[in-house]
């Protein structure tokens, strides 16, 4: 895992802290987020990484699966607040 830098996309703390959680503990996630093609998709799954590429912050589920935070509507029906 990486440490977030002051980037156009940061993520607020307590989202930070909450994802790690989910990282560090391995439980499930449902996640709900829009796709590249702008399709809301819904997934079941662990978070494996939380990483920065390119300025933006990334989520790496355990398919596979690379999300963009600020694709991210809910996470377990919380709403993440990633500042731009």
């Amino acid at each position: 895992m990486t440490t977030p830098n002051a980037s156009a996309a940061a993520v607020h703390w307590s989202v930070q802290g909450m994802l790690v959680e989910y990282l560090t503990s391995g439980r499930l996630a449902e996640v709900v987020y829009r796709d590249s093609a702008g399709q809301i998709r819904m997934v079941h799954d662990v978070i494996r990484d939380l990483f920065s590429r390119a300025g933006h912050e990334y989520i790496l589920l355990g398919r596979g699966s690379m999300v963009s935070l600020d694709h991210i509507i809910t996470l377990d029906g919380r709403t993440l607040a990633v500042s731009r």
